[in-house]
């Protein structure tokens, strides 16, 4: 069956909840496993106030029996410490829609008379339920060799240089140690420096600074996805996930827009024989052909807007009145891009995971692995080939 992910929750309710169904039985689970990714969504410099308030654990509510998956649907809470500040005390009306959130777009849909109902459910909060559902995923994949890690390639104008490092898995690993070392998860030293600085600088003028992150998973098998249906090509999957992301505007599935400004003979990755297997010396492809995973490193690239929350003002329209006004702010991040890293990675893993167990099945992780280790390779004896004629249609 599909892996599913749920969740529900509001950013200042009582407690976020993520409901993962379809994993597989016999899968080991610790709550360690989660709130070390819930740690990581939390740090990461240009953070706003309330990381200081919440220290996030989630709590294991069925699906995991022994500390292992059962099969079940797979349930966690993650409590909101910021609820007892709120509970049974009068908020004052929204009534004033800030450019660039749900608030009017909500209100228009939904029909609301207080535009905090749209804040509420709309706040990049429940990416913290995201991460901890991901958490699950990055751990299944890890069972089968497959590592997903990201990092911050541009904020605002000052961009990362990463050809030095390289484009293998070796290179892409140090690439994901060497941002967990960086306030602004960025691998490059340097330009590492230069991010903060600008942060420090759009925080003392009141604004803020969006950017780009790069993530990549490492070790997939070739054949995951499909492009026999359109809903089932993985950059497809891959697109609609990290796009649900709040202030996510844009993707490309490895240097994309590179790619089209330049010449098909220079697009894409020649293939080569290397004794028995089939290599590519390049990955212009972004680890994708078709819809398929090729089995190189798989590679997206995400576009995040400058936060719409601002200290200062921004002009909108007072709806009870009509009168023109301006927004009043709402506690937020200043540069919210190095702590997405880690939701970009969570909404990664889950697809990624749907994938595999869409190509291995679901039951039971034991019946999964020698699954696994009889898929078809890059290797010529993998694929044998009939080389005679065929009349397809008669």
């Amino acid at each position: 069956m599909p892996l599913k992910l749920v969740t529900a929750g509001e950013s200042h309710g009582p407690a976020l909840l993520a409901v993962l169904e379809g994993l597989p039985a016999g899968l080991i689970i610790s709550g360690q496993i989660i709130e070390r990714e819930l740690a990581r969504r939390q740090r990461g410099y240009g953070a706003g106030p309330r990381m200081q308030i919440e220290q996030d654990t989630a709590q294991i509510l069925g699906g995991v029996m022994g500390g292992q998956t059962t099969g079940a649907p797979l349930a966690l809470l993650i409590e909101n410490r910021d609820h007892a500040k709120w509970r049974g005390k009068a908020a004052a009306p929204l009534t004033a829609p800030r450019p660039g959130h749900a608030d009017l777009t909500g209100a228009l849909k939904y029909g609301y008379r207080d535009l905090r109902l749209s804040l509420e459910r709309a706040s990049a909060r429940e990416t913290a339920a995201r991460v901890a559902a991901g958490a699950v995923c990055k751990h299944l994949l890890a069972q089968f060799g497959v590592q997903v890690g990201g990092y911050v390639i541009a904020i605002g104008e000052i961009e990362a240089r990463l050809d030095e490092i390289g484009n293998d898995e070796a290179a892409y690993r140090q690439r994901f140690e060497r941002a967990e070392a960086s306030e602004a998860r960025c691998p490059d030293v340097e330009a590492s420096q230069a991010m903060l600085q600008a942060i420090r600088e759009i925080m003392q003028a009141k604004d803020t600074l969006g950017g780009v992150i790069e993530a990549a998973a490492l070790g997939l098998p070739p054949g995951l996805g499909s492009y026999v249906h359109w809903e089932r090509r993985l950059e497809a999957r891959l697109g609609a996930a990290l796009l649900s992301i709040p202030a996510i505007k844009g993707v490309e599935v490895g240097p994309a827009f590179e790619n089209a400004r330049r010449r098909g003979t220079h697009a894409h990755d020649p293939i080569q024989l290397e004794g028995e297997a089939l290599t590519r010396p390049s990955n212009r492809a972004g680890g994708l052909e078709g819809g398929i995973t090729t089995g190189q490193p798989l590679v997206m690239r995400t576009a995040m807007k400058p936060i719409a929350s601002t200290l200062t003002p921004q002009p909108t329209v007072e709806l009870t009145t009509g009168a023109a006004a301006h927004t009043q702010y709402e506690r937020s991040d200043f540069c919210p891009t190095p702590r997405a890293v880690v939701v970009v990675e969570a909404m990664m893993a889950f697809v990624l995971a749907d994938a595999l167990l869409e190509k291995l099945g679901s039951d039971s992780l034991d019946e999964l692995r020698p699954r696994c280790a009889a898929l078809r390779q890059n290797r010529l004896a993998d694929l044998p080939m009939d080389n005679v004629e065929h009349i397809w249609w008669e």
